[in-house]
């Protein structure tokens, strides 16, 4: 089976350059993967390498350069005109650990960094899409609707919620967000992220459990309105995630901030058991007490309202979990591939 994120879209290619911070990353790899399949290689990956296998990302992928973040952002402090300009800019690197406690870090990599390549980019007239989350909702009851423009009243339940909020409320006071585009992922899950550790989907680390113990673990609800397993979020593949995103990118009217999920809320409890399914063995579901200091900053539910996107355009239909679930089980946590590297059938 090929990848499904080499289906057709609207996207029309840039015709010059393309810059994609983060890049080898989980979203941003499989955007460059995407844009690939569109055509698109004239392309400049920037991330943070380290010691982790995120490399082996890049391995199918075809661009014209990849380097360090920090040269990068060295670069163009000092001669902006460095690399020349590039019709668009999307900013995905960014620390995404939601347990990550060091806030001096969190806010420099992920509200500095953004201020200075935001400034950047619209100088040199490049279209300018970034990451921002969902987490910047905190715990949802103050709503998740990418229209409310009282964006400052949003209370994030961590410090990267908080420092992707930050850029958020200082592109809207400057008047940003009129003129580029803020993209609040939910629940993204799919091929490519293997190297993210804790911060994997439970999708890609409850296949590793299923594989080593026969069973999953899933946390106790501590509300009782939810039972156990009956907390829900807002799951969204991968492939209408980056799908999601061209639009965006390629749509100039298109600006402001945009939630960008499956536009359905699903529980662990169906997650878990459309693991199963693929497998094709019965469930085995083990409920654990979930740590104390996760317990205050956890989510119940979240659903991203995605009629804003449709607003734009954006017509088609998400894949359901089942199917999502089906295609990366089968087609990669089976094999470990990464996208690029599917078989041909």
């Amino acid at each position: 089976m090929m990848s499904s994120l080499s289906q057709k879209s609207d996207f029309n290619p840039f015709c010059g350059k393309i810059l994609v911070t983060g890049g080898a990353g989980f979203i941003g790899s499989a955007l460059v993967y995407a844009l690939n399949q569109r055509g698109c290689e004239n392309i400049l990956i920037t991330d943070f390498f380290g010691r982790d296998d995120k490399w082996k990302n890049l391995r199918a992928l075809r661009f014209d350069d990849c380097l360090s973040a920090d040269r990068f952002f060295s670069d163009i402090e000092k001669k902006p005109d460095f690399y020349g300009d590039f019709d668009a800019v999307f900013h995905l690197g960014a620390c995404s650990s939601t347990t990550e406690t060091d806030v001096a870090y969190l806010l420099d990599n992920n509200y500095k960094c953004t201020r200075r390549i935001s400034e950047w980019a619209l100088s040199r007239g490049s279209r300018f899409v970034y990451a921002s989350s969902a987490a910047t909702y905190g715990d949802g009851s103050k709503g998740l609707d990418d229209k409310n423009e009282e964006i400052s009243i949003y209370r994030p339940l961590n410090p990267y919620g908080y420092s992707k909020q930050l850029f958020d409320v200082y592109a809207q006071k400057k008047g940003l967000l009129a003129k580029i585009v803020g993209i609040k992922y939910f629940n993204v899950f799919g091929p490519n992220e293997y190297h993210k550790g804790d911060m994997r989907s439970l999708v890609c680390k409850a296949y590793e459990q299923i594989i080593n113990t026969g069973m999953i673990q899933l946390f106790k609800s501590y509300r009782s309105e939810y039972r156990d397993g009956e907390q829900k979020r807002d799951f969204v593949y991968i492939r209408d995630a980056i799908d999601m995103t061209l639009h965006l990118a390629s749509s100039p009217t298109a600006n402001g901030l945009f939630n960008v999920g499956g536009g359905i809320a699903r529980s662990w409890l169906d997650l878990a058991k459309a693991i199963f399914s693929a497998l094709e063995m019965p469930p085995n579901i083990q409920f654990i007490e979930m740590p104390e200091a996760l317990r205050a900053q956890y989510q119940y539910y979240t659903l991203a309202d995605i009629s804003k996107i449709r607003l734009t355009g954006y017509a088609r239909t998400t894949t359901s979990l089942e199917d999502a679930i089906r295609e990366y089980v089968r087609v990669y946590l089976s094999s470990g591939i990464r996208l690029g590297e599917e078989p041909h059938v």
